[in-house]
């Protein structure tokens, strides 16, 4: 309010007044913002700065930014960032700037292990992990994925590739190439050191256990050597495998056996009369080999193709010996033959004299209903009591009764002949005591066989 007064000497005084109104509508000019910009991460995003205003009544008019932030979808945000000018009077005015994130920028990978080239997949390694640093995302660690091509198994492709991602889905990738060419020979994991054996305990050839490394089951070819002559001496087997796998490549192992020989001698003993007629001395032999030769080994005897003929020479003990090859061993029997001339009809002995005694010399209880039992014959009117013991060639008891029937046809306890419940095939001693007859006890061989 404006007012001029008018006074005079006597203070008599007049006025008149002007109203002035200032009122501030006016808003700051703002200035330009600045130009919408992209950025691929967040932490790119650099503050804001201040801006300033120019108002018609205050002035300069400073003002920091405020952001408002669309992270809806993270690897798209759009932020505006606006700075408001406010006078005194509240007077005001705005500009904003757009700031787009948007990551379009793939890991920076690192360099991939060299191409590599093995023997067998079982050398191939498992992957390492490897790191990538990613712009937004920092390092990123991956772990490979491997991709095989076996079409051709002797010559496999794997292709081992590590795959860096970030938040965004933006990718980069490291590839290796593993080559698995087998190019040696199947190994053999069994033992095939030296075997040191008797020829009964020549054991059967291992079948061959190959290394992992050997593709599909290669082809074997077996042989075996032997050194064995059919003789006494010692000998050695040679077992030798060729082998072949499916790419090709050969190899060739063996194994050495080394036989210590033994020989298996059974005796057989037995009574012929000159007057007999011809000794097939094969019906003492129980093997299959039938292509050797007998052999004289006492006695002034002749023999024709294993045939013995007791009327050509004199009375007496002959032995004849008979070695064949079973198995890998050897078998060797000896026929120890008494000559007499016991067929030769001589006076009747006296009743229950030690002459009226006769007794087995030999035992075959295979069936024929000949020889079936071991027999005590005459004096069966004297009241004779008979008393026997049966021993095997090296000692031991192996029957016994205390009265005798005629009715042991070689049976024993498993306990003296082994599992069996039949003597084997051999010449067995006998003690028989004859009760009441006043007779010294009567003793002698006889042979158990199957012929």
């Amino acid at each position: 309010t404006r007012t001029w007064t008018f006074t005079d000497a006597c203070n008599n005084a007049s006025s008149v007044s002007q109203t002035i109104t200032i009122q501030d509508t006016t808003a700051p000019v703002a200035p330009q913002a600045p130009a919408d910009v992209t950025y691929e991460c967040i932490a790119d995003v650099p503050a804001a700065v201040e801006l300033t205003a120019t108002d018609n009544c205050s002035g300069d008019i400073v003002a920091t930014a405020t952001d408002v932030t669309d992270d809806a979808d993270p690897c798209n945000v759009t932020m505006t960032r606006t700075w408001t000018f406010t006078d005194a009077c509240n007077n005001a005015s705005s500009v904003s700037q757009t700031i787009t994130i948007q990551d379009t920028t793939a890991p920076v990978a690192p360099q991939a292990p060299a191409d590599v080239t093995y023997e067998c997949i079982a050398d191939v390694p498992a992957a390492v992990e490897l790191t990538a640093t990613d712009n937004c995302s920092g390092d990123i660690v991956a772990t490979a994925t491997d991709v095989t091509n076996d079409a051709d198994p002797c010559n496999v492709t794997i292709t081992r590739t590590w795959t860096f991602t970030d938040a965004c889905n933006n990718a980069s990738s490291v590839s290796q190439t593993i080559t698995i060419q087998d190019t040696s020979a199947p190994v053999v994991t069994n033992d095939l050191s030296d075997i040191f054996v008797t020829c009964s305990e020549v054991p059967e050839a291992p079948t061959l256990v190959f290394d992992e490394c050997s593709i599909g089951e290669p082809e074997v070819n077996f042989t075996e050597t032997s050194s064995f002559d059919g003789s006494n001496n010692d000998y050695e087997i040679i077992w030798s495998w060729d082998i072949t796998d499916s790419c090709g490549n050969s190899t060739t192992v063996e194994q050495h056996v080394f036989v210590s020989i033994l020989n298996s001698i059974s005796e057989v003993n037995t009574e012929k009369c000159s007057n007999d007629g011809l000794v097939d001395l094969f019906d003492y032999y129980d093997g299959t080999d039938l292509n050797g030769t007998w052999e004289v080994i006492s006695g002034d005897a002749t023999l024709d193709d294993g045939i013995f003929d007791p009327s050509l020479v004199d009375l007496g003990d002959y032995t004849f010996s008979y070695t064949s090859a079973e198995g890998n061993c050897l078998n060797t029997v000896e026929v120890n033959i008494n000559v007499n001339d016991d067929c030769i009809v001589l006076p009747a002995p006296q009743p229950c004299s030690r002459e009226s005694i006769i007794i087995s010399n030999a035992v075959t209880p295979n069936g024929d209903q000949w020889n079936e039992f071991f027999e005590i014959k005459g004096g069966e009117t004297c009241g004779f009591v008979k008393e026997i013991k049966i021993f095997n060639r090296w000692g031991a008891m192996i029957y016994e009764s205390k009265n005798y029937t005629n009715n042991w046809n070689g049976t024993a306890h498993k306990s003296s002949v082994g599992n069996s419940d039949k003597v084997p095939n051999g010449t067995y001693y006998y003690i028989i005591n004859l009760k009441n007859s006043g007779f010294e006890p009567i003793t002698g061989y006889f042979y158990v066989g199957t012929k």
